[in-house]
């Protein structure tokens, strides 16, 4: 799956994009962060404050409880404003 990461979450993390194999219990939005997460410090710093980090599936904004599916393209991004 395509992972990409924007903003200060991408500044975070280090990286604006990769592919990841993901284990078989990651089926929600939530248990990628989680899994993401423990994968090291920096991204566990990226998703320190999770509940302020937006979600895109396949380029639809999703709420952190959303199954996976069959998603090929999965967006981290802080909040948006308009102006």
């Amino acid at each position: 799956m395509k992972i990409r990461y924007f903003a200060w979450v991408r500044e975070k993390v280090g990286v604006d994009e990769e592919t990841l194999d993901l284990p078989e219990s990651v089926t929600t939005v939530a248990h990628l962060i989680a899994f993401l997460k423990a994968r090291d410090e920096r991204y566990t710093m990226a998703f320190e404050e999770q509940d302020a980090i937006r979600v895109a599936l396949d380029q639809m904004h999703v709420e952190h409880d959303e199954p996976l599916g069959a998603t090929q393209e999965v967006a981290f991004f802080p909040p948006m404003t308009g102006g």
